[in-house]
């Protein structure tokens, strides 16, 4: 019988609480200390973070040296897809807030994904995203964010800035000319759409599986700098 096994437990930064890396037989499960006992993310479901990433690199893999940001290292699995669906003149910068996240990517659990952190093309920075996008004006062909279950900011209150109307706006700014903004979360929220679409951005609202095609599904924005 499969058991969840306690492997690690790290520091979320600004008081943020903790996250805890859990063994669940042939898989490996992140939960938050502490709350529901409902899990954020596992290796064995991840339909939905590969398209994330599968998406907007699609669109901008043929744009000369594409750079594209990713908000949310994960378990890998978003930057994973990134590397699969760009060329190898592309670069993949992985903005990461937790530093213990990037570690456990460095151990077993990276393997799960392909070790993705060890490709050439990808850089993996332990440092909010809201500070990469405030620093780097059209500095990316697109932008894909994972920080948190959706734009309510729900495992970390700090999040909430990027689901903001300044957010948003700094997505924009950091976006190249018909960049690529591209937001998961785990339900659907109407007026978040229309939200993106104030910040300059032409929105379409896709529901992916987590897992196969069938079961739970999930949302992901795919917007376009108009």
């Amino acid at each position: 019988m499969k058991r969840f096994v306690l492997l690690d437990t790290v520091d979320i930064p600004n008081n943020g609480g903790a996250l805890c890396l859990f063994e669940y037989g042939e898989d490996f499960v992140i939960k938050i200390q502490g709350g529901d006992g409902g899990q954020l993310m596992n290796t064995r479901m991840h339909g939905s973070e590969d398209a994330l990433a599968e998406i907007p690199c699609k669109k901008v893999a043929h744009r000369p040296q594409p750079r594209v940001l990713i908000g949310g290292l994960g378990m890998g699995f978003t930057l994973a897809s990134a590397l699969k669906h760009l060329g190898d003149n592309a670069t993949v910068l992985v903005a990461e807030l937790v530093p213990g996240v990037i570690e456990w990517n460095r151990g077993p659990l990276g393997a799960k994904a392909g070790q993705p952190i060890l490709d050439k093309r990808a850089e993996v920075r332990a440092i909010d995203v809201a500070k990469v996008l405030q620093a780097e004006p059209q500095g990316f062909d697109a932008i894909m964010l994972d920080v948190d279950n959706g734009p309510e900011g729900l495992t970390q209150k700090g999040n909430t800035w990027l689901y903001s109307m300044e957010g948003l706006n700094a997505c924009h700014t950091a976006l190249r000319p018909a960049g690529i903004l591209a937001v998961w979360s785990a339900s659907a929220d109407r007026k978040f759409s229309e939200k993106v679409r104030k910040a300059g951005f032409k929105v379409e609202e896709v529901q992916v599986y987590a897992h196969g095609n069938k079961g739970t599904r999930h949302t992901i924005w795919i917007a376009e700098k108009t």
